[in-house]
C-alpha cells in the first residue's frame, strides 16, 4: 500500500498541475471506487465545473479543497497509482477514475485490485467519514515526545501495531514503520509499555528523518510496481531500505542477518542484534 512518502510525493506531482484548475470531465469506470459516496453519480455531479482550491493530504490520503466547501478524497488502497497525462493517451488496464481539467490535464487512478477509493464530500459528510477519527499527520503535525509517552503508557500492543493504527499517528505503513523500528533500535514486537521515555524520545525522533529519505527518493516502488510516480517513473527508494524485505540480507548497520516476524498479521523485518 502507498504510504505517506508515496502520497505526498504524488500530491506535489499534481498541486501545480490541479490547483486553480476547472474540471470539466469525470468519468468513473468501475462503481466500487466511488462507494464512499451514498450515490456513485455524486463524484461527477460533484466536481464537474469546479475549481480546485489546493491539493493537501492527511496520513495516506490526498484531500483537495473543491470550489462550494467539498472535498475531494483520493486514497490509493492496496494497488492504486495516479497517472497525470495528456487526454487521448492510451488508458492503461484497470484506469477506474479519469477527471480532467480546463488546463488540458486529466488525472486518472489506476487501481487493479479496487482497494482504493474516491468520494467528494460536504462537510457533514466529511465529518462522519472515519478521515475525521485519523490522527495527527506524521510528517507535518507529529505530536511532541510528552504526548507520546502519555498514550503509550501502560500498553501492552506491540509497539509495531500502534505504529500501524492510524488513529494514532496518520501516514505510517508496514515499509517505514519497520524502518523507523530500525532507526530507533526498537524491536517490533516490545509492548508499548515496555518502552522508557528515552526509548519514546528516540522512536518518535526517528520518523521525520525516515519519511524525509523516502521523500527525497520519490517513494518506493516495489518488484511489482504498483506504485509510480504520476509521470509513470518508479520510486527510488527499494535500494535504500535498512530492513524491509531484507530478510536474511545483513543489517546495513552492524551486518546481521535481518530477521521477518509476523506482527498483527503483518510482517514485520529488523534485526537481532541492534533492535532491542
Amino acid at each position: 500500500m502507498p504510504e505517506l512518502p508515496e502520497v505526498e510525493t504524488v500530491r506535489r506531482s499534481l498541486a501545480p498541475a490541479l490547483e486553480g484548475a476547472r474540471v470539466v470531465s469525470v468519468e468513473v469506470h468501475h462503481p466500487r471506487l466511488a462507494r464512499h459516496n451514498e450515490r456513485p453519480a455524486d463524484i461527477a455531479d460533484r466536481l464537474r465545473g469546479r475549481i480546485i482550491r489546493r491539493v493537501g493530504r492527511t496520513g495516506k490520503y490526498l484531500l483537495a479543497d473543491v470550489e462550494g466547501n467539498l472535498t475531494w478524497v483520493t486514497h490509493l488502497g492496496m494497488s492504486g497509482r495516479i497517472e497525470l497525462t495528456d487526454p487521448g493517451r492510451v488508458m492503461q488496464p484497470h484506469t477506474h477514475v479519469v477527471v480532467g481539467t480546463d488546463r488540458g490535464r486529466e488525472m486518472r487512478m489506476v487501481d487493479p485490485r479496487t482497494f482504493g477509493f474516491v468520494a467528494v464530500y460536504t462537510p457533514e459528510e466529511f465529518n462522519a467519514s472515519t478521515i475525521a477519527d485519523l490522527g495527527r499527520d506524521a510528517l507535518n503535525d507529529l505530536p511532541r515526545s510528552p504526548v507520546w509517552v502519555r498514550r503509550m503508557a501502560g500498553r501492552r500492543v506491540a509497539v509495531k501495531v500502534l505504529l500501524l493504527d492510524q488513529t494514532f499517528v496518520a501516514g505510517l505503513g508496514n515499509i517505514y514503520a519497520d524502518e523507523v523500528l530500525h532507526r530507533a533500535g526498537i524491536r517490533p514486537d516490545r509492548p508499548v509499555g515496555s518502552l522508557n521515555n528515552d526509548e519514546i524520545k528516540r522512536l518518535r525522533a526517528s520518523v521525520h528523518p525516515i519519511l524525509q529519505a523516502g521523500l527525497r527518493w520519490g517513494g518506493t516502488s516495489l518488484d511489482d510496481l504498483a506504485y509510480l510516480l504520476p509521470d509513470g517513473r518508479a520510486g527510488r527508494y527499494l535500494d535504500r531500505l535498512r530492513v524491509y524485505g531484507r530478510r536474511g540480507l545483513p543489517c546495513r548497520r552492524d551486518g546481521t542477518a535481518i530477521e521477518r516476524t509476523v506482527i498483527g498479521g503483518r510482517s514485520s523485518f529488523w534485526c537481532p542484534a541492534c533492535q532491542k
